[in-house]
């Protein structure tokens, strides 16, 4: 099956208006690796032979921040569009920026709230704000009954199942677990950016996650203490891990969870190595 590329809203209209059974849509930046992949074969598998698989392509200027790596951000839509159509994509959507916004920057915009200015919202102003912003105009331009998000980007997966409910978009937000390399480190399009060397530090980032959640039987404090103990001593290393936060968070707000927290909580983390912000996080059951 042949991915169709398209670049237009009135294109994209027009495509979908000839399709039949479940719509289901995939959001990216770009940069597609086998994170997304497996996005995209959920989201095959979920709506079947008969329904249609969106994967969409847009560099986001509004959730960058000044100083971020929008002008680095890599664009590979060749490779994109070849990825997508192996992983199963029916339509790639890859609009210019002045198609998802026609009368320049936005002077309305969706507002994240008090959960898109904790975490990541605290490290990167406005950050929450520029993805609920995109996700809403292509949720009205694609109208999907499904759409599938990473769990890697656990605050924005949160954040975007509390817009839907809160603005009443008919739309089922499915996560789909974190895909990992061999050396356990969470797929990123922001990975090539780090050196050999760089590559070595940033195994820390995981490697306190998962001691982290061993510590589980012990409750939140000792998850606390076990995570923080490999990061402190990755500080120390060559090239150091610069800690941004760590957090164990009650996925249900995304505030801190306390110490006597049952039931699910995220532990998630977000440091630089080199030039290069990361970000991870692990599920835990309390």
């Amino acid at each position: 099956m042949m991915a169709e590329l398209l670049h237009t809203g009135r294109e994209l209209r027009k495509r979908l208006a000839a399709s039949d059974g479940e719509r289901g849509v995939v959001m990216t930046m770009g940069a597609l690796h086998r994170g997304h992949a497996a996005l995209i074969r959920a989201a095959r598998e979920r709506v079947g032979a008969a329904g249609t698989v969106v994967v969409t392509v847009f560099v986001n200027p509004l959730q960058f921040g000044p100083g971020e790596d929008l002008d680095r951000y890599p664009r590979t839509l060749d490779a994109d569009v070849e990825l997508a159509e192996a992983a199963g994509a029916d339509i790639v959507f890859a609009p210019a920026v002045e198609e998802v916004y026609p009368g320049g920057e936005p002077q309305v915009r969706i507002a994240a709230g008090p959960m898109g200015e904790r975490y990541e919202g605290a490290s990167r102003p406005g950050h929450f704000d520029g993805v609920c912003t995109v996700v809403a105009k292509l949720l009205h331009l694609i109208r999907p009954d499904l759409a599938w998000f990473g769990e890697k980007d656990a605050q924005q997966l949160a954040v975007i199942r509390r817009m839907a409910v809160d603005l009443n978009f008919p739309v089922e937000i499915v996560g789909v677990p974190t895909v990992r390399e061999s050396d356990q480190v969470a797929l990123s399009s922001r990975n090539r950016y780090l050196s050999a060397v760089e590559r070595i530090s940033a195994r820390e980032l995981s490697r306190a996650l998962l001691t982290g959640a061993a510590a589980a039987p012990g409750g939140p404090a000792a998850v606390r203490r076990a995570a923080r103990a490999v990061l402190d001593a990755a500080a120390e290393a060559a090239p150091p891990v610069v800690l941004d936060y760590l957090a164990l968070i009650d996925p249900a707000d995304f505030t801190e969870a306390a110490d006597d927290h049952t039931g699910e909580a995220v532990l998630a983390v977000a440091a630089r190595v080199g030039a290069t912000r990361l970000i991870d996080n692990v599920r835990i059951h309390f």
